[in-house]
């Protein structure tokens, strides 16, 4: 069984607290470099992790530090803003980085070492197909109803390349078909493709 747990925001500006709590978010404002305030969040005593996302690096590396020495089993998770603060905050006593760079850098490689991806790429920039974006329906009593997007394979099978989908029961929102392998389609969702003229028809 998975375990809940309770999160909370915090923060020394109170107009942002205001706006987690406009979002039904628990927020609290709480003044991270003051032991006081950390002990009686609970750190050293019922507190399990800690991420550390605020603006400034140095002030990550503040809050880090202040934690560590508070609770030497807390696992601390921090964000960068610079590469060069990594090792300051790894010194400091942080767990984890997360570096944002690093990571949008990974997904766009991600994308370009995909054939599919790299071949539509290459006719958009060097204008070598006739593509276009199209939004198909899906019907009612189509033997689409009830598949995955996993399931699709409209490269394979038309030449198209499914960029997402809008899922009408859960509003407008476009789910790119990439990071959502698994999204079950139903009648009456929108597939957002691209492709020939020809293709599409």
């Amino acid at each position: 069984t998975k375990k809940h747990q309770r999160i909370i925001i915090l923060d020394s500006d109170p107009s942002k607290i205001t706006l987690a709590e406009k979002n039904n978010l628990v927020a609290q404002c709480l003044d991270y470099r003051q032991d006081e305030d950390l002990i009686s969040l609970g750190v050293g005593s019922s507190l399990h992790s800690l991420f550390c996302f605020l603006e400034h690096d140095s002030e990550n590396v503040f809050l880090t530090l202040s934690a560590r020495s508070l609770d030497k089993n807390l696992q601390i998770i921090s964000v960068i803003n610079q590469p060069e603060s990594a090792e300051k905050l790894l010194a400091a006593g942080a767990n984890k980085i997360i570096d944002p760079y690093e990571i949008c850098s990974n997904k766009v490689y991600q994308l370009l070492s995909k054939p599919n991806i790299s071949n539509i790429l290459e006719q958009v920039v060097f204008g070598r197909a006739d593509l276009n974006m199209a939004e198909i329906t899906i019907p009612h009593n189509s033997p689409l109803d009830q598949t995955f997007i996993k399931d699709l394979a409209l490269n394979k099978q038309y030449n198209l390349f499914l960029i997402g989908v809008v899922d009408k029961e859960l509003g407008e929102k476009l789910y790119f078909a990439l990071g959502e392998q698994e999204h079950k389609l139903d009648a009456g969702d929108i597939l957002v493709i691209l492709g020939s003229q020809k293709d599409i028809k």
